[in-house]
């Protein structure tokens, strides 16, 4: 029998303690790196991977579907770092007005959402000069999306009515799924404004490759003007057809591509990071930016009853200032979404409109519920804000 080593024993004890599954490789552990299958997929869970990667590669046309307004002709495009599925530097814009108080997305002039991009000049989208609200945001990284799927409704919401400190409130955002038509927790997004992956990736495909679907099967009007649909949309009907003998489309193969990424692997720790670690949550920020979650029953054995380190409650927030003033289903404009923290070393801009360009700016720059917590890390001797930001790097 081959003998393992201490070391080797002691990491596989540690993952399998955390639900990984590792191969062992002439005497070396193969740990899932940025972009990988989960461990432990069956062959046929590893061809939907690949089968779906094709299909997150893939570059669109307008025979195929693309336009007649678009903001990349692939899912990759935005979607390739570090890794396929991770983030990019390319940011959407967003749009509005408040009307009597509230939030007038201004969907006959083509919002809230922006397409930069299309078919012909004459489809190409602008900002209308009523508009008073205007946002980026940045591409969100896909990796363990399958495990954030996985946690189940319940759980989310027992989290949110937990007493929090600081006089944190979060609120789960309720929206209606497309893909099961019921009321479901939304997770994906800036705003928590998508429950699953199919639905995510059926809006995904109208509203930034223009392609349409059986979810979203109309397409999207340049600034509203419907008149021009007829005159430059080269495909009839709609555009991401269902395989009759599967009951499938792209979106569902690119779909079981983001529910089967492997979660960011994490970096080795230090003695500092451990202790900014300990920091990390003396301090508050724990408090939004749960470490640890489970995900419920899943008939994928990877995703069945598995520890979830994304560093986030899923929740919607009062980010005050830092919120980007974008109303969105029930999402206020004020609040936003928890953003999960796991990858986030491998990230160069950081916040929903990439203004911090590092952790340490990104915390300060913290509002609204956060302030608390931003302010005590604001207080903490530089070698301690060192050790709190050398745990982040391992994320």
């Amino acid at each position: 029998m081959e003998k393992k080593s201490p070391r080797i024993t002691l990491l596989a004890g540690l993952f399998a303690a955390s639900g990984i599954a590792l191969a062992q490789v002439n005497g070396f552990i193969a740990l899932p790196g940025f972009g990988d299958a989960l461990p432990g997929l069956t062959e046929s869970e590893k061809a939907a991977f690949e089968e779906g990667r094709q299909e997150f590669l893939k570059a669109e046309t307008p025979e195929t579907g693309l336009g007649p307004t678009f903001n990349g002709n692939s899912c990759v495009q935005c979607h390739a770092a570090p890794a396929v599925g991770g983030s990019s530097g390319i940011a959407v814009t967003r749009f509005g007005r408040l009307v009597n108080g509230r939030f007038d997305p201004m969907e006959d002039k083509g919002g809230s959402l922006l397409q930069q991009f299309s078919i012909s000049p004459a489809l190409r989208e602008t900002i209308p000069p009523e508009a008073t609200i205007i946002a980026r945001r940045m591409t969100t990284p896909l990796f363990g999306a399958g495990l954030i799927e996985a946690i189940s409704d319940q759980d989310i919401l027992r989290n949110a009515r937990a007493p929090k400190p600081d006089g944190i409130t979060g609120r789960a955002h309720l929206v209606a799924d497309v893909a099961s038509g019921t009321t479901r927790v939304g997770r994906f997004g800036w705003k928590a404004q998508q429950a699953t992956l199919v639905a995510f990736s059926g809006d995904a495909y109208l509203n930034e490759m223009g392609i349409t679907n059986r979810f979203f099967p109309l397409e999207n009007a340049p600034n509203g003007n419907h008149a021009l649909i007829a005159r430059f949309n080269h495909a009839n009907g709609v555009e991401d057809a269902v395989d009759p003998a599967t009951g499938r489309s792209d979106l569902d193969l690119a779909a079981d591509f983001m529910r089967l990424l492997a979660p960011p692997p994490r970096a080795p720790s230090t003695p500092s990071s451990r202790a900014g670690e300990a920091l990390f949550a003396q301090v508050g920020c724990a408090a939004c930016h749960t470490p640890l979650m489970q995900t419920g029953p899943s008939p994928i054995s990877a995703l069945n009853h598995r520890p979830v380190p994304l560093y986030s409650d899923l929740l919607l927030h009062d980010m005050g200032s830092l919120a980007d003033g974008i109303g969105q289903g029930q999402a206020q404009p004020n609040e936003m979404r928890t953003a999960p923290l796991w990858g986030l070393r491998a990230r160069r801009q950081l916040l929903h409109d990439g203004r911090a360009g590092n952790a340490d700016s990104a915390i300060l720059a913290h509002a609204g519920e956060a302030a608390p917590a931003r302010d005590r890390y604001r207080q903490l001797p530089p070698v301690l804000r060192r050790q709190l930001m050398d745990f982040l790097n391992t994320l």
